[in-house]
């Protein structure tokens, strides 16, 4: 007996499931809002120095805020004020005739600057100065927040495989709140980057743990609609989070209220199930026969339970030594499974840098950031649908080699369309979106699949922790255009294509039941059923 068929007696696709889904969604729709929001929180809005200290007296007091402006800042060749110099004494001659200033004298800003609030009432570039010699101190706090999530994934990868998925969720609950509000009151920058970044490792354990909960608990054919299911809330916060940005432009009150749903998945965590797969596979078969017995009250199934005894679960999953305790060591302790960890760690890392080389540059593509921020996350919606579709038809190998690919694709072509063609790079940026969320809903599952049961958290863990590595190093892939202009551009393309390339040397896991021990995986070969075996009496 396979624990697929004990699955399918109790009806793998039923109420039991869809509610455990439904109450991951609470959670999982901040996943988008705290990851995507540093594109409003450290926006930086047009600025100029403050030209007050200019003051010399009664003729400058006299002039209007315009005129201040023209004879105490030079002027760019776009026309706009300076952001980061002004004339060191006031250039009154300008007033009168303003078409020779390439030789007079200028300094850095002396006593701060100016900001337009039009779009954004405050954000971290405003509140403490991030621009100009600054600013890749602003461009560093996703690169902070992202290191938090890597670390955190690492941690959570582990604890959920040694004290259990639900746990592990609750600490992740509790972190991310208490962090994501003390960042958000934060006094000065080096306690928000702190609590920024414990925000970062605590959100990690949301991002990882609920799919491998959900997958665990639904059998074979539904595997590929509920992760593309459970991955539509990040597309479903993608489009809200500009909503929510647009009327919540101050960036303490933004970060409050994309943590505050939190509250309510602390409320309802109690209601979750713990994986049987995990129980099972440690040993604690009453409380799997607990677990497995509500799914069977809810989906109806309850006489099936009453014929199972817990001492037969023990035998649903094999496991040679259920006092053994698994660690990121036993991912590169066997052949076949250091060479997985190797070739799926190499595909987040690209996965997610690409993914977040697109997601951050809502500034890039020449249109307001809210719409395209908006586009960016509405595009995704009918990406999940094609998805459904292709992961089964074509696999998950062929899938992830495929839109590895048409994302460095349109990353390249997005290199020869002028900024001034605004709409054209939107609508090519939004392809590229497209396929990168493809290619990230793909690889969620697909790692789900292919790592076994008593190392799957950690397994996703160290993936995770591979693909926070690849966006920690994404904003800073963007300062490369001092060097080039499309020197960033061509670097997230060419990761795109490598990746590709490493994808098509995984192994295919579709219609494949999950392996459940280290020894399935170093199996020489691991058969394909139909579903009529999945449905086969026991």
């Amino acid at each position: 007996m396979q624990f697929e068929n004990v699955l399918a007696e109790l009806d793998g696709f039923g109420k039991f499931q869809l509610w455990m889904i439904l109450l991951m969604v609470i959670p999982r729709v901040t996943l988008p809002f705290h990851f995507l929001m540093n594109n409003f929180i450290a926006a930086v809005p047009s600025h100029h120095c403050d030209v007050s200290t200019l003051d010399d007296g009664d003729i400058f007091r006299n002039l209007s805020q315009a005129e201040r402006l023209a004879v105490g800042v030079p002027v760019q060749e776009d026309g706009t004020p300076s952001s980061c110099q002004m004339f060191a004494e006031p250039q009154y001659h300008l007033l009168l005739n303003s078409s020779n200033v390439t030789d007079l004298p200028t300094v850095p800003c002396q006593n701060g600057w100016v900001y337009d609030n039009t779009s954004f009432k405050s954000t971290l570039a405003t509140e403490w100065d991030l621009v100009c010699d600054k600013r890749r101190v602003n461009k560093a706090t996703a690169t902070i927040f992202f290191m938090g999530v890597m670390l955190g994934a690492a941690v959570f990868g582990y604890l959920s495989d040694r004290f259990g998925r639900k746990r592990g969720l609750m600490i992740s609950y509790v972190m991310t709140t208490v962090f994501g509000f003390a960042s958000a009151f934060s006094k000065t920058f080096t306690i928000f980057a702190v609590t920024r970044f414990l925000t970062g490792f605590g959100i990690a354990g949301i991002s990882l743990i609920p799919i491998v909960l959900c997958i665990e608990w639904v059998d074979i054919k539904h595997r590929t609609p509920v992760a593309v299911v459970m991955s539509m809330d990040w597309s479903v916060g993608t489009v809200l989070l500009p909503l929510v940005a647009y009327f919540v432009n101050d960036w303490r009150q933004l970060t409050a209220t994309v943590t505050a749903p939190l509250f309510l998945a602390m409320i309802t965590w109690r209601l979750l199930p713990e994986s049987a797969r995990w129980l099972i596979s440690n040993g604690k078969v009453n409380s799997a026969h607990y677990y497995l017995s509500e799914c069977a009250k809810v989906n109806h199934r309850e006489q099936f339970m009453a014929d199972l005894k817990p001492e037969v679960l023990s035998k649903v999953i094999f496991v040679e030594n259920q006092d053994r305790k698994y660690s990121y060591l036993d991912l590169v302790k066997t052949p076949r499974l250091r060479r997985l960890t190797l070739l799926i760690g190499i595909v987040w890392f690209a996965v997610a840098c690409t993914y977040y080389g697109i997601s951050l540059n809502v500034t890039g593509f020449g249109v307001n950031i809210y719409l395209t921020q908006f586009i960016y996350g509405a595009i995704e919606l009918p990406t999940k649908a094609f998805i459904i579709f292709s992961l089964d038809k074509i696999g998950r190998r062929l899938n992830q080699a495929g839109t590895l690919v048409l994302t460095g694709l349109c990353i390249f072509c997005s290199m020869f369309i002028p900024r001034e063609m605004g709409a054209y790079l939107t609508a090519v940026g939004a392809m590229g979106k497209m396929f990168a969320e493809a290619a990230f809903t793909t690889v969620f599952l697909y790692t789900t699949e292919l790592f076994p049961t008593v190392i799957r958290q950690n397994g996703l863990g160290y993936s995770s922790f591979m693909a926070r590595l690849g966006v920690s190093v994404s904003p800073l892939i963007f300062l490369l255009e001092e060097v080039w202009l499309p020197l960033p551009s061509t670097v997230f393309c060419l990761v795109a294509f490598a990746a590709g390339l490493v994808a098509t040397f995984l192994p295919e896991t579709s219609n494949v039941r999950l392996s459940e021990t280290i020894e399935d995986v170093e199996q020489t070969r691991r058969r394909s059923i139909t579903m009529s075996e999945e449905q086969s009496p026991l």
